[in-house]
């Protein structure tokens, strides 16, 4: 049923980029080629896709300036987000005292804070209240890192019913395919074999 191509330094990144492979697939790629191994998923791809083209790697040191962040000490409301928003023991003490201890650091909230640096934290507080009333009431956005739970998200509402090993044997199907990973009917064809 997989038509997928094994990931090897011969291949063509076009060609790579065309199939999904696992985070674990593409870490043990770039340890058997001496790449870089962190990062999220998305930027392991990037990396791993420079180096079919070029047999290198990109120049990480580029733009690095040498100079170290501030060390931040005290957060108020009224403290401008810093760039290159990292979340800390401090940053989350902050917001559990500000937004009570059920806060926790959910991607969209992550996403604002590092989108926008210069605001402030009073800002902040009412993103995230913000954001997590429209949790409530509507479809949240899924990171496009989070191939699969987006999957299985669109499966289930175009599947009414369906059990979650139907979505699982479509996700399968779909992912040994060349071309994208999103859900589409006719990925319902895995289900035919049974």
């Amino acid at each position: 049923m997989s038509d997928r191509p094994e990931l090897t330094r011969e291949m063509k990144s076009s060609d790579f980029l065309e199939y999904y492979y696992l985070k674990e697939e593409l870490v043990a790629f770039c340890r058997e080629n001496d790449l870089p191994i962190s990062g999220g998923k998305q930027e392991i791809t990037k990396r791993i896709a420079v180096f079919l083209d070029t047999g290198k790697t990109e120049d990480r040191s580029a733009g690095k300036t040498g100079k170290s962040k501030p060390k931040i000490t005290l957060i108020t409301r009224d403290s401008i987000i810093e760039s290159g928003f990292v979340c800390s023991e401090l940053h989350r003490a902050f917001f559990k005292e500000e937004l009570g201890a059920g806060f926790s650091f959910n991607v969209a909230f992550q996403k604002w804070l590092k989108n926008n640096a210069g605001k402030t934290y009073a800002d902040a507080i009412e993103a995230y209240k913000k954001i997590k009333e429209e949790k409530k009431t509507g479809k949240t956005d899924i990171g496009k890192q989070f191939e699969y739970n987006t999957y299985v998200r669109d499966f289930f509402e175009d599947n009414k019913g369906a059990s979650l090993d139907d979505a699982i044997r479509c996700w399968k199907y779909k992912k040994s395919n060349k071309g994208h990973n999103r859900y589409e009917r006719s990925d319902l064809e895995a289900l035919k074999d049974t």
